[in-house]
C-alpha cells in the first residue's frame, strides 16, 4: 500500500477516537460471533439426542389422542412402539425355521436388549398359508416420565434384528416391521444423513459461487461465514430444546441446514455486491464497506426480520411440528443475518481487494453498472413493452396454477414415505400379505373410558365396521406387568390369551375412575379406511351415556394430525400475508407497491404448487403429499421469496428518489439483476439437497421451493414486477409523496 493509500484508510484526526473505538467494538462483536459460531458446529452431532421425532409429540395437549397417551401412563409405566419380526420363506417355513423364530422369540423375552418391551413379547404367529412367522418386539418409547432417544431406540432395533438374524438357516428371509420398525427407518434416515447434507449444500454452494464471482478466492468468506451461522444457531437450538423450551425434530433440523446456508448466501451475495460497487469510489476498504453496509444492511435487515416474523407466526398452529419449526428456523435467520452483517465485513475489510482476484475493484468511479453489462442490456427490454411483458408472464403463471387441481393432500402412508425402499417397509409389506386379517394388530385404538361403563362401551363398538372380530378384538387392555408375574408363575396361563379377552387379573386398574379399552382395527394404522374407523369410534363411544370416552392410539393420532394440519393451512397462511404486508408498507411507505407485490408472491406460489403436483404425480410418482406440504411451502416460498422483492424495490425506491420513478424501475433492476438471479440460484440449489433424505415429504417440499425460487427470481421478480411497476407509473407508490403529481415518473 502505497503512503497515499494509508492516509486515505486513516480517518481524520479529529474523528479518530469515537471511529476507532466502533470500529474495535465492531471487531471484536464480528470475532466473538465467529468464534462461537464455528464451535457451535459441535453440537450439531449432538443435536439427535434431543430430537423427538415420534408422531405423539407433534399434537397439542387438547386433541383426544394426546389426551388419552398421557392418561394412558397411568395404567402402563412403559409406553410401546408396536413392532414385528417377520421370517419368511416362500417355498414354506421349515421346522428349522420355526425353531429359530421360537428360540428367538425366548431371548427377546430376557431383556437382554436395552429398550425391547421384553413384558410384551408372545409366541411366534404364523401366516395361514405357512411361509411367514412374525413376533411382535415392541420398544420402549416411554418409561415413567423418561422419552427413549432416537439414537437408542435405532440400536435397540438394530440388535433386535442381528440377533434374528444370526444363525438363520439359509434361505429364510427376516426383516423389521410395524410402527417401531418404521419410526426407527425415520430416525436412522435423519440422524445418518447430517453430515451429507450439509457437505452436498456447501459442495453445490461453492460450485454456484465461484460462477458467480470468478475468484478462486472469495467464495471462501460467505462460506465460512455460513458455516459459523449453522454452528451458531445449532448451539443455541440445541440448548433450548435440551430444556424443553422448543421441540426439535429432524425435519426441523434437515430444513434449517439449508435455510441457513441459503438465506446466508444470499445475504452475503448482496452485500458483496454493494461492497464491490462502493470500491469503485472509495480508495479506503472502510469507507467503501461503511457506504455498502449502509446501503445493504436496511433491505438485507427488513428480509431477515420478514422471514423471521412469518417463521414465527407458526407459533400459532396448533400442531407441534409446524410450530417448532418456526422458532428453529426463526433462530437460524436471525444467527445467519447476524453473521452476514458483523463477521463477513470485518473480514472483507481486514482482506483488503485482492480477495477479488482477478477480478479486483479499481477507484475508476465506474460502479454505475445500471448502464451496462448484460442486466444494463435486460432491464430496458423488460420495460420498452410493459403490458406485453407482464401479460405474458401473467398468463404462464395461470396455466401454472392449474396443475394445482391435482395436488393430493390427503396424508403419506408410512410405507410410501421413503424415496427408497427401507428394510422396514419391506418387511410390512411381506407383514400385510401375510397377514390381511391383522394389518391393525399392535397399533389398537386405544378408549379412555370411565371404568363404570366399559362393559357399554365394548357392547356398543363390538363388531363394528373396520374393526377385527376374533374374541380378543375389543377388551379392557392387558396390564404388561401383571401378566408377566402371573405368566412366570403358571406359564400354561399364557397358552389361551390369543383367543380371549384378559382376565380381571390381568387387566389395567382403574385410575381416577378411568380405564382403557383397546379395540384392533382391520386396517393399517395410518390408511383412510383406519382414519374412517376412528371417526366412526368416536361418534359411537359418545352415544354411551356418561362414558366420557375419549379415542386415541396409533390411527387416531395420525388423523388428529391431519387434522391440525389442515386447521393450521387456514389459520397461518392469512396471518403471514398480512405481517409481510405490514413489514412491505413500513419499509416501502406506500400501499399500493405492497399489495401488488403479495398478489405477486401468491400468485407464484400456487402456480408452483400446480407444477408441483404434475411432477409428484406423473415424474416422482409420490404416492401423496402430507397436509402440511402446502403450508411449509408457503412459508418458505413466500418468506424467502419475499426477499427479492425487498431487495428489487428497496433499491429502485433510492433509484427512484434521484431519477424518477420509471427510471428508477430500470436502473434497480439493472443494479439487483444479476444479484437476485444469483441468490435465487444458489438458494433454489441447497433447497434441491433436501432430495438427499430419502423422505418424500423433504423431497417434496425441497422441489416444490426450488422451482418456485426460481419460478420467483426469473419470471416474476425479472418480468412480471417490473414490467407492471413500469406501467403503472408513480402511482405504484401511493399515498406516498413519491406518487404526487409533482413528482418525477
Amino acid at each position: 500500500m502505497t503512503m497515499v493509500d494509508e492516509r486515505l484508510e486513516q480517518p481524520a484526526a479529529g474523528a479518530r477516537r469515537p471511529r476507532t473505538a466502533i470500529l474495535i467494538a465492531f471487531g471484536l462483536l464480528a470475532l466473538v460471533l465467529l468464534l462461537a459460531g464455528l464451535g457451535g458446529n459441535s453440537f450439531q452431532s449432538k443435536s439427535q439426542d434431543v430430537q423427538k421425532n415420534d408422531n405423539s409429540e407433534y399434537l397439542p395437549e387438547s386433541a383426544d389422542s394426546t389426551k388419552v397417551s398421557n392418561a394412558a401412563q397411568k395404567f402402563n409405566s412403559q409406553a410401546t412402539i408396536p413392532g414385528f419380526v417377520v421370517y419368511q420363506r416362500t417355498s414354506g417355513l421349515t421346522d428349522a425355521d420355526k425353531a429359530k423364530a421360537a428360540s428367538d422369540a425366548q431371548y427377546f423375552r430376557t431383556g437382554k436388549i436395552n429398550l425391547v418391551a421384553s413384558d410384551n413379547i408372545g409366541a411366534p404367529v404364523f401366516s395361514k398359508d405357512g411361509t411367514v412367522a412374525s413376533i411382535s418386539v415392541p420398544l420402549v418409547g416411554k418409561a415413567g416420565n423418561k422419552d427413549s432417544k432416537g439414537p437408542d431406540l435405532v440400536t435397540a432395533e438394530k440388535a433386535v434384528l442381528k440377533h434374528a438374524r444370526d444363525g438363520t438357516p439359509s434361505g429364510l428371509t427376516v426383516k423389521s416391521a410395524g410402527a417401531g420398525g418404521l419410526l426407527v427407518a425415520f430416525i436412522d434416515a435423519f440422524g445418518g444423513l447430517d453430515s451429507s447434507l450439509l457437505f452436498s449444500a456447501l459442495i453445490i454452494v461453492i460450485v454456484i459461487l465461484l460462477f458467480v464471482y470468478r475468484s478462486p478466492v472469495l467464495w471462501v468468506f460467505p462460506i465460512i461465514c455460513a458455516v459459523a451461522a449453522l454452528g451458531l444457531a445449532t448451539a443455541v437450538i440445541y440448548g433450548l430444546a435440551k430444556n424443553g423450551t422448543i421441540t426439535l425434530n429432524g425435519q426441523s433440523a434437515g430444513i434449517l441446514d439449508v435455510l441457513v446456508l441459503g438465506a446466508g448466501t444470499d445475504y452475503a451475495l448482496l452485500l458483496i455486491s454493494r461492497y464491490r460497487e462502493e470500491l469503485h469510489e472509495h480508495e479506503s476498504r472502510i469507507n467503501a464497506m461503511a457506504a455498502a453496509w449502509r446501503g445493504a444492511a436496511p433491505p438485507i435487515g427488513a428480509s431477515a426480520a420478514t422471514v423471521i416474523l412469518g417463521l414465527i407466526c407458526l407459533s400459532f398452529a396448533d400442531l407441534k411440528s409446524t410450530a417448532s419449526l418456526g422458532p428453529v428456523c426463526a433462530i437460524g435467520i436471525a444467527c445467519t443475518v447476524a453473521i452476514m452483517l458483523t463477521v463477513l465485513p470485518a473480514i472483507l475489510v481486514l482482506a483488503g481487494r485482492w480477495v477479488f482476484w482477478p477480478r479486483k475493484p479499481k477507484v475508476d468511479h465506474e460502479a454505475d453498472i445500471a448502464t451496462h453489462g448484460m442486466w444494463g442490456r435486460i432491464a430496458p427490454a423488460v420495460v420498452r413493452h410493459p403490458k406485453r411483458s407482464w401479460g405474458i408472464g401473467g398468463v404462464v403463471l395461470i396455466a401454472c396454477v392449474i396443475g394445482v387441481l391435482g395436488l393430493k393432500t390427503d396424508g403419506i402412508k408410512t410405507t410410501d414415505s421413503f424415496t427408497n425402499k427401507p428394510d422396514a417397509v419391506k418387511g410390512q409389506q411381506i407383514y400385510d400379505n401375510a397377514f390381511p386379517q391383522a394389518r391393525g394388530a399392535g397399533t389398537p385404538a386405544d378408549i379412555l373410558v370411565d371404568a363404570d361403563k366399559a362393559d357399554a362401551v365394548i357392547a356398543k363398538i363390538k363388531g363394528m365396521k373396520g374393526l377385527s372380530t376374533a374374541p380378543n378384538a375389543v377388551c379392557v387392555e392387558i396390564d404388561y406387568a401383571k401378566a408377566a408375574a402371573a405368566f412366570k408363575a403358571n406359564p400354561a396361563a399364557a397358552k389361551g390369551l390369543a383367543n380371549q379377552c384378559p382376565t380381571p387379573q390381568i387387566q389395567v386398574t382403574p385410575h381416577d375412575g378411568k380405564t382403557l379399552v383397546g379395540a384392533t382395527l382391520v386396517d393399517s394404522y395410518d390408511s383412510p379406511p383406519a382414519f374412517a374407523t376412528v371417526n366412526r369410534l368416536r361418534s359411537a363411544v359418545n352415544e354411551v351415556p356418561g362414558a366420557h370416552a375419549l379415542v386415541g392410539g396409533s390411527s387416531a393420532t395420525y388423523l388428529d394430525i391431519q387434522n391440525a394440519s389442515r386447521s393450521d393451512n387456514k389459520l397461518i397462511i392469512p396471518i403471514v400475508l398480512l405481517v409481510i404486508l405490514v413489514v412491505l408498507g413500513l419499509l416501502l411507505r406506500a400501499l399500493l407497491a405492497p399489495v401488488l407485490l403479495i398478489v405477486s408472491v401468491v400468485l407464484s406460489y400456487a402456480a408452483t404448487l400446480g407444477v408441483s403436483s404434475l411432477f409428484f404425480n406423473h415424474v416422482f410418482h409420490f404416492a401423496n403429499a402430507d397436509p402440511a406440504f402446502p403450508l411449509f411451502t408457503f412459508i418458505f416460498l413466500v418468506a424467502l421469496g419475499i426477499d427479492y422483492n425487498i431487495f428489487l424495490m428497496t433499491r429502485v425506491r433510492e433509484e427512484t428518489l434521484e431519477f424518477g420513478t420509471r427510471q428508477g424501475i430500470v436502473r434497480g433492476l439493472a443494479v439487483t439483476g444479476g444479484v437476485i438471479t444469483s441468490a435465487g440460484v444458489v438458494l433454489a440449489a441447497t433447497f434441491v439437497v433436501l432430495g438427499v433424505l430419502p423422505i418424500v415429504f423433504l423431497a417434496e417440499i425441497g422441489f416444490a421451493v426450488a422451482f418456485g425460487v426460481l419460478l420467483d427470481t426469473i419470471l416474476v421478480r425479472s418480468i412480471v414486477v417490473p414490467a407492471l411497476a413500469y406501467d403503472i407509473g408513480k402511482k405504484i407508490w401511493w399515498p406516498s409523496k413519491l406518487s404526487a403529481a409533482g413528482a418525477q415518473d
